[in-house]
């Protein structure tokens, strides 16, 4: 893999769970950035997620192994931008329509953050479809 390549994905640390013919189920653990910090079982800021990533492919490695996890770095500027900047966007351009059209303040702003429900249950919908973009890999 050459060092362009390298930049242009990210990369997790995780173990096996699964391993099929064509498919791994991986276990990733993301540490907050406070994680390796000496008062970190008495604070409450801490914490650690456990996320499970399905991974396509014929990989040749065993439950309990540990693997690199990859993923091209646009497609995590897609989920940014699917998941927190296009509603970001939808919310302020609703908020500014209803107001400039005379609707009361509280009107306009609870018409905004609901327009958030349509616009996440047409991405549950395409759940399937958006899934496709988002293809992970394994660092041989």
């Amino acid at each position: 893999m050459s060092s362009q390549e390298k930049t242009e994905c990210i990369e997790h640390e995780g173990i096996v769970q699964e391993s099929g013919i064509n498919h791994l189920t991986v276990l990733i653990s993301s540490a907050s950035a406070c994680a390796g910090c000496h008062a970190e079982g008495s604070c409450t800021m801490s914490g650690a997620k456990e996320k499970i990533i399905d991974v396509t492919g014929n990989y040749h490695v065993a439950k309990g192994e540990k693997v690199t996890v990859l993923m091209k770095q646009s497609a995590g500027f897609t989920a940014l931008f699917l998941g927190y900047i296009f509603p970001l966007i939808l919310v302020m351009t609703i908020l500014i329509i209803l107001v400039s059209v005379s609707v009361p303040e509280l009107t306009a702003g609870l018409g905004a953050i609901a327009v958030l429900a349509p616009y996440y249950g047409v991405l549950w919908l395409l759940r399937k479809h958006i899934s496709k973009k988002f293809a992970f890999s394994i660092k041989a």
